[in-house]
């Protein structure tokens, strides 16, 4: 449940008028509700009867600081990919302890910030990347908690491109022989502190099912650790929970949580759950104006560069007009001014519209503004945080100095 809908004929985020935003901040624009982002967060945290948990929001999903704030009021933790995410949820406030840091490819600067910054752990993902986290916290002389990434071999995921727990795929480790192999390095070293397991299999996952075969997977690997001499203080299952696009069944928070605590009844290992997506995807959507009508394309002010989803997964947003009317619907290809073909936002999508209406692409507050690129030489848009009758710019428009800022021209 979000809070778009509509009141007299007009699309409202909680109690303000798209068409209001429309006016002062221009298109497009993100718009996001903080009500749907404070309930979304609610639902994983009232879901779960073990209080032993952790909801670690997954902050690519969507970087904004006054959003990032409010997951942080909220008591979450958060799932980091990046030394700028890590200064950035450190920058409003966040519970160093409370900070997971995953991804492939950590540099040893961003492994020196983690360890100076006291995060809770990093989930190592290569040999590789252990022996450096090793060599930096010995030269540090500190001792560095430490979560292995496996790959239960499960596929699940939206797009080939989100699928992340197949041995094929670049993440985790495989064989749990080697994941025992690391655990003798990490017990040797008087500088790793191995205290959990973690796991992703993919994102916009549509059947829990796949949720039980890696709690089973995971508590099943964690027991062999156990025999090492290793006890585990946490068990991370990641995220991916999918969301409803465009006529997709989905399953809920409270789903997903039942059917983990089924399976982890017995442990007493803290349970982590790392969500994005499902917190902060119905929460926005992106305001575009109709600039023309051309046979049978509207063409819109939202490009690719803005909204990259429909061109990079050949992912579906529905598409509504802000003003409501009477009049026929028919079906349109939604494109964008930029230069290439795959600037498709919709294809054969039943709407009415005519030129400068102004349209919201719904679902939008996922993986939408983190990913926009000044491809083409455009300015990114404005982000704009709606609390009941209130609204504030929390990310101002991009102007053409800011475009050029970083750049240098070489006079001989």
């Amino acid at each position: 449940m979000d809070c778009f809908s509509y009141k007299n004929s007009s699309l409202f985020c909680e109690d303000v008028n798209l068409l209001d935003i429309a006016d002062e901040y221009g298109t497009p624009t993100y718009i996001y509700s903080r009500k749907t982002l404070e309930q979304n967060i609610d639902l994983y945290k009232q879901s779960f009867k073990n209080k032993n948990s952790l909801i670690c929001f997954s902050v690519k999903s969507l970087n904004n600081l006054a959003i990032l704030k409010i997951i942080n009021d909220k008591e979450c933790g958060f799932d980091i990919v990046s030394y700028g995410e890590l200064m950035r949820v450190l920058h409003v406030g966040a519970d160093p302890n409370k900070i997971i840091f995953s991804g492939v490819g950590k540099s040893e600067m961003e492994i020196v910030e983690g360890i100076n910054n006291g995060i809770l752990s990093f989930n190592i993902e290569s040999e590789s990347e252990l022996q450096r986290i090793e060599r930096i916290a010995s030269k540090l002389k500190k001792q560095v908690n430490v979560a292995i990434r496996f790959n239960p071999e499960i596929d699940s995921g939206g797009h080939d491109y989100i699928t992340t727990g197949r041995k094929g795929d670049k993440f985790g480790i495989s064989s749990e022989n080697f994941v025992l192999k690391l655990c003798d390095f990490i017990n040797n070293s008087s500088n790793l502190n191995l205290i959990g397991l973690a796991c992703h299999i993919g994102s916009q996952i549509l059947d829990i099912e796949n949720y039980r075969l890696t709690a089973r997977a995971i508590i099943n690997l964690a027991d062999k650790i156990k025999k090492t001499g290793i006890e585990l203080e946490f068990l991370d299952l990641g995220g991916g929970l999918g969301i409803p696009y465009i006529d997709d069944i989905v399953p809920s928070a409270a789903n997903l949580i039942s059917l983990i605590e089924e399976e982890f009844k017995d442990r007493d290992e803290k349970i982590i759950l790392e969500p994005g997506r499902s917190i902060s995807g119905n929460a926005g959507v992106l305001l575009t104006k109709v600039e023309y009508i051309k046979d049978d394309f509207l063409i819109v002010d939202a490009a690719m560069n803005d909204l990259l989803r429909p061109s990079l997964y050949k992912a579906k947003h529905d598409v509504w007009n802000v003003s409501q009317t009477q009049n026929k619907e028919k079906n349109w290809t939604i494109v964008g001014p930029v230069c290439e073909s795959s600037d498709v936002i919709i294809k054969d999508h039943k709407i009415h519209a005519l030129e400068n209406d102004f349209l919201a692409i719904k679902t939008a507050g996922a993986y939408g503004f983190v990913m926009s690129s000044n491809y083409n030489s455009r300015m990114r848009c404005a982000e704009v945080l709606v609390n009941g009758s209130n609204h504030y710019e929390i990310r101002k428009r991009e102007s053409f100095s800011d475009l050029i800022k970083n750049e240098i021209i070489i006079n001989d």
